[in-house]
C-alpha cells in the first residue's frame, strides 16, 4: 500500500481489480439487486433457469437483452439511467428485480450469478470442501458494494453531509457534492457526485483530495467538459473511525461586522 501525503494531509489510494474469470455472486433476497453496466460492454448474469425479462419500453434501442439457457447478456449502448428490470422464471413464475444503471467506462465488469435460497445453500455446502480464500479488504468490499448499490439504496448510513464540498477538489472547476454513505466496521464510504463546471477536461487524481481519506476510488479517470454526457461521475472516499463530515476540510465561517470586536 502506497502512502502519498498532500499538503500535510493523508489519501491511500487502493488499486484493485477482479481477475478476468471471476465471477460475482449476488444474493436474490426479494430486495432489489443492482447491476451497473458499462456502455458498449456485454455483462452477463448467470441465473441457472430459465426467464423472462421484462423490459421497459424507454429501454428500446438503448440496451440489448438476451436470454438463453439460464444466461442473460445485456448490452448499452448509451448512458442508461437508473431502470428496473422483471425477471420471471419460466417454471415457476417468481420474479427477480435488477436495478441497472449504464455509464462510461473503459474496463468491463466482471460477471454476475444470482443465487437463490436453494442454490445458496449447495454453494455453502460446496465452498465448506475446499480452501477459503483470502478476506477481501473491507475498505475494497465497502467500495465495491457502495458502486453497486448506489441505485438500489439498501443499507445505508444517514448522510452528514448534504451541501457541496468545496475544498474537495480546490485546484479544479469542479462541484463536489456528497449523494449516499454506507459504513462496515470501523469504515465508512460516501459517494460523492464530481460534476465539471468547465469547458477543459478534468483529470481526477486522488492526490488532490483535500481530506484525510484512508481510500479514494473514481468511478471514472476524468470528467469530460460541462454539459458532454462525461461531465459527471462518483468519487467513493472511504474514512476510518468517522464518516466524511469529519474527515474533509469544512470553509470557515464568515464573521459579520457585529462579530468582529
Amino acid at each position: 500500500m502506497k502512502r502519498i501525503s498532500t499538503l500535510g494531509l493523508t489519501v491511500v489510494l487502493i488499486v484493485w481489480g477482479a481477475a478476468a474469470q471471476a465471477v460475482e455472486l449476488m444474493r436474490w433476497e426479494r430486495l432489489p439487486l443492482a447491476v451497473p453496466l458499462v456502455i458498449n460492454q456485454e455483462r452477463v448474469v448467470f441465473i441457472d433457469e430459465a426467464v423472462r425479462v421484462g423490459v421497459p419500453s424507454t429501454l428500446i434501442g438503448k440496451l440489448r437483452v438476451q436470454s438463453t439457457g439460464g444466461t442473460l447478456y445485456l448490452r448499452a449502448s448509451e448512458a442508461i439511467a437508473p431502470t428496473r428490470l422483471q425477471l420471471q422464471s419460466v417454471t415457476t413464475g417468481e420474479i427477480i428485480l435488477l436495478d441497472i444503471a449504464a455509464m462510461p467506462g473503459d474496463q468491463p465488469l466482471e460477471p454476475v450469478r444470482i443465487l437463490k435460497n436453494a442454490q445458496r445453500q449447495r454453494t455453502e455446502a460446496e465452498s465448506s470442501t475446499v480452501s477459503v480464500p483470502e478476506r477481501t479488504p473491507i475498505p475494497v468490499a465497502l467500495t465495491r458494494y457502495a458502486a453497486q448499490s448506489l441505485y438500489a439504496p439498501l443499507r445505508r448510513v444517514p448522510l452528514k453531509l448534504r451541501t457541496e464540498l468545496p475544498t474537495l477538489l480546490p485546484t479544479e472547476n469542479v462541484s463536489s457534492t456528497p449523494i449516499a454513505a454506507w459504513r462496515l466496521d470501523d469504515y465508512w464510504v460516501t459517494a460523492v457526485k464530481l460534476r465539471n463546471r468547465g469547458v477543459a477536461t478534468v483529470q481526477l487524481d486522488p492526490r488532490q483530495l483535500q481530506a484525510k481519506l484512508f481510500a479514494a476510488s473514481f468511478q471514472h479517470a476524468f470528467l469530460g467538459p460541462v454539459g458532454s454526457p462525461e461531465d459527471t461521475t462518483i468519487a467513493y472516499l472511504v474514512t476510518l473511525g468517522a464518516g466524511l463530515e469529519r474527515a474533509v476540510l469544512l470553509p470557515p465561517i464568515a464573521r459579520g461586522a457585529d462579530d468582529e470586536s
